[in-house]
């Protein structure tokens, strides 16, 4: 009764697992990436809607739309900086 496995098995076993880990890895860096985007971006609408609380008091106004928030989510802070000299000189 031997437990013996040929070389075949093994390989179709290790070219198995090379190909579930590149899908896993092609399927795992775009969810991160968007995960990364959607974060920037509620983030960046939380600081534009805190900037436009406390600048109404001098005449600086941000508004919080798809637009800006999309700015925001692929810029960063930067984007914040950008939107808000957009909305105020322009």
């Amino acid at each position: 009764m031997g437990l013996s496995v040929s070389w075949e098995v093994v390989l179709f076993f290790a070219l198995g697992m090379l190909l579930l880990y590149g899908v896993g890895w092609l399927l795992l860096v775009p969810l991160r990436k968007g995960l990364w985007f959607l974060f920037n971006s509620l983030v960046g609408g939380l600081i534009l809607w805190v900037v436009s609380l406390v600048g109404s008091a001098w005449g600086v106004v941000a508004v919080v739309n798809p637009f800006s928030a999309i700015m925001t989510g692929f810029l960063g802070i930067p984007g914040v900086g950008l939107v808000l000299l957009i909305q105020n000189l322009l």
